[in-house]
């Protein structure tokens, strides 16, 4: 099935479509991006330790098992870029399967998802930059650090609008710090623990640490579960950029497959190294010390890196400084898609003329980011911190959308033949199911006063977060439907299953790709 307009070659240089600058990335390229948005580094160091205080040594089977709707909801994806190769994704495949109102709010959970991790990234990777003095009258200094934070913001707003040639160098070299941090963590505490130099606590990996039978408690598995969505979250970037990738039909979807893919081998192996070598106690390094939660890397790092322990700061900084940038372009290509198809008002669909990137967008997102993380950060830091727990509800919510979507898009394809069965069908269908039984569950114990950092209306403010900031989009969808500018969309006239893709027809003749165009 596909559904594209037949538009004119492009010529080098030039772009068609919504504006875009089509052939800019190959897979290399666009699976770099993929890995880049989901912070490897800051991810592992953020969440390891909470997934063990939730689950044990459970804690590597639980990555696998939350891995699964991640890898079959990256079908879903996979298939509708095929039929639908649009940087809106998730609006632009719900509203063709569901409507303007299901397609609106799929929309607004890849915004405000974006929003939220835009804030805390920054502030990561500013405390993370002002560590390295090793001075804490700096890396304690909240205005300093937010600063710094929305310093970080504008330099990779002003990368994103530069245009992806210069943003995907830049990835592969911010990446590649990443990658070489977390093989020599992996390597050396693996040889410590084998070769009995480990510290007292440490054990060798165990078969049961794999058992998917073994958990003890049905909320701890949720929460560990939630947790490892967030890690996973961000490959569906590589997606968003489809439009300006060659072969927009194809290379997206299986950069996103790879991606996945990568991203569990990445991050069982440092689960594993990491249980290993400082062991589940409740005391001292030990995974189970309450005190070591927040940053297992930062726990680590003197023990098994010496005087080189700088290498994993500039790791979890470099990771979180990289997604802030690769966290923009999903953002800002999701509400062009939105006002293209006049679901947003046409301010956002303009593009610049000589990058040939959504500015208006990008800038606008960022500003609404900062705006956000001062805003949050002069409240609380518990509150900013609530955010982040929030995410999850965010991330569940638009994702099992974009599952459902396929299924329905698809629907009079599913019996047509065993992989339409299983790719366009039961895949994408067992991954929403996942999702959403993910999404019920967690706002249930999110709702708890005891859950997180602060209690809002005497209930759990990661509740009020997570679910507010969907309200808050619901009522945006219901305020932009009374403008004049909103009745193609509502209407059905702007965008429905019909509607022709604003995509090139040809791959364009491009000089050169950043990656060599490696397919």
């Amino acid at each position: 099935m596909s559904e594209k307009t037949t538009v004119p070659a492009a010529a080098p240089g030039s772009s068609s479509g919504k504006g875009l600058a089509a052939g800019t990335l190959g897979l290399f390229g666009s699976t770099v991006i993929g890995l880049a948005s989901t912070a490897p580094v800051y991810s592992l160091a953020a969440t390891i330790g909470f997934v063990v205080l939730a689950v044990g040594a459970q804690a590597p089977i639980a990555m696998i098992l939350a891995f699964i709707p991640m890898f079959l909801t990256a079908y879903a994806y996979r298939e509708l870029n095929r039929a639908v190769p649009d940087c809106g994704t998730t609006f632009t495949w719900a509203t063709k399967a569901f409507g303007p109102w299901v397609g609106w709010m799929g929309g607004w959970g890849v915004a405000v998802a974006g929003i939220i991790v835009l804030a805390n990234l920054a502030q990561i990777g500013a405390k993370y930059l002002w560590l390295l003095t090793n001075n804490p009258d700096l890396y304690d200094n909240v205005p300093l650090v937010t600063a710094t934070g929305v310093v970080f913001i504008a330099v990779m707003t002003f990368v994103s609008v530069r245009g992806l040639e210069i943003g995907e160098k830049l990835q592969n070299v911010l990446l590649g710090i990443q990658y070489l941090a977390l093989v020599l963590f992996v390597g050396i505490a693996l040889w410590n623990v084998f070769a009995g130099t480990a510290p007292e606590g440490s054990t060798v990996p165990q078969a049961d640490w794999f058992n998917p039978f073994a958990f003890t408690s049905l909320s701890g598995f949720t929460e560990a579960i939630l947790l490892c969505l967030f890690i996973y979250w961000g490959w569906d970037t590589c997606l968003a950029l489809n439009e300006e990738t060659k072969d927009p039909e194809r290379t997206p979807g299986r950069a996103a497959v790879l991606s996945t893919v990568i991203l569990l081998v990445t991050y069982v192996s440092v689960t594993v190294a990491a249980m290993a070598y400082a062991g589940l106690g409740t005391s001292g390094m030990g995974l189970g010390n309450e005190s070591n939660a927040e940053d297992v890397f930062f726990a680590l790092k003197d023990a098994l890196f010496g005087p080189f322990a700088w290498l994993l700061v500039i790791a979890v900084c470099v990771s979180a400084i990289s997604s802030t940038q690769t966290t923009i372009l999903p953002t800002a290509r999701g509400t062009l898609a939105m006002a293209t198809y006049k679901a947003l008002p046409a301010a956002f669909g303009r593009i610049h003329p000589k990058f040939r990137t959504p500015r208006f967008a990008t800038i606008f997102m960022s500003v609404v980011a900062v705006a956000f993380y001062i805003g949050m950060t002069l409240v609380s830091e518990n509150i900013l911190s609530d955010t982040i727990l929030s995410l999850g509800l965010a991330i569940a919510f638009y994702y099992a959308i974009t599952a459902y979507s396929c299924v329905w898009y698809f629907r009079r394809e599913i019996f047509t033949g065993m992989r339409n069965f299983l790719f366009k069908g039961l895949f994408p269908l067992l991954g929403g199911l996942m999702l959403t039984a993910a999404f019920v569950q967690s706002a249930i114990d999110m709702y708890d006063p005891d859950y997180g950092y602060t209690v809002i209306f005497g209930i759990g403010g990661v509740f009020v977060i997570g679910i507010g900031a969907l309200a808050v989009g619901a009522v945006l969808m219901v305020v932009w439907f009374f403008f004049p500018q909103s009745k193609a969309y509502y209407r059905g006239e702007s965008l429905n299953r019909d509607t022709a893709v604003l995509v090139p027809e040809e791959e364009p003749v491009v000089l050169r790709s950043v990656d060599g165009g490696l397919m």
